[in-house]
């Protein structure tokens, strides 16, 4: 019986998704459930600063990074991803590399921050990712880690689990990453949910941090190295 080797499978799906996910990230991130995450950052993080975009998949997050005049390493565990990246998202601000998040080709405390978007889902133990994630930070560097909620499509991918098969996305839920996050190093600063459109229906003013975070389909966290 051939042994599930959790990182070797999600290269290879997301090899198979590349093209498919190259047809649509442009229009996530300028129009779609990524559109408010580069002004987050843009209002929370000096220009020039060194970022790490964790997961990058074909790199048009690392590209309106660099654009808005920071200094960016876009990381992906798939090749097909990179050379995607490579070939489309070319600037002189970027740089991309492939590898995978619980083993970063980065030296210590080497950048300022780290964007990680729906990446932490796709590793089999996250806790590692962040242990990475702090090594790789200066001292006070800044993680925005946005996590999948449980309203998200892709959470489907872990369904397999239910029949003791194996799956490539983990179960974390956002209250559960932050907890982890928090006891292992980093100190929460800031935080913003994405919505779709029905629960933007909904009234949440009254509502605790925990229970917005049910209702997303994506949670984009601002923390700090301790």
């Amino acid at each position: 019986m051939k042994t599930f080797n959790w990182n070797k499978e999600t290269e290879k799906q997301w090899n198979e998704r590349a093209d498919y996910w190259h047809q649509n990230s442009e229009n996530m991130w300028l129009k779609g459930s990524r559109s408010t995450i580069i002004p987050f950052i843009k209002d929370r993080l000096q220009a020039g600063s060194s970022i790490l975009d964790a997961g990058c998949g074909d790199g048009f997050g690392s590209y309106l990074l660099a654009e808005n005049n920071y200094k960016v390493t876009g990381i992906d565990i798939a090749e097909k991803m990179i050379n995607r990246a490579i070939e489309k998202r070319d600037h002189p601000n970027i740089i991309f590399k492939q590898g995978d998040l619980t083993k970063l080709p980065i030296e210590n405390e080497n950048v300022d921050a780290i964007m990680a978007i729906n990446s932490i889902e796709w590793v089999e133990h996250p806790l590692d990712v962040l242990d990475e994630f702090r090594r790789i930070t200066k001292e006070k560097g800044i993680l925005f880690l946005g996590l999948l909620g449980p309203t998200a499509g892709p959470r489907a991918n872990s369904f397999p689990r239910l029949y003791d098969q194996k799956a490539i996305c983990n179960t974390m839920m956002p209250w559960e990453f932050e907890q982890l996050a928090q006891e292992n190093g980093w100190e929460l600063l800031d935080g913003m949910p994405v919505y779709k459109e029905e629960a933007k229906k909904i009234d949440d003013s009254a509502l605790p941090r925990h229970l917005k975070q049910a209702l997303t389909f994506m949670w984009l966290f601002m923390l700090q190295k301790k």
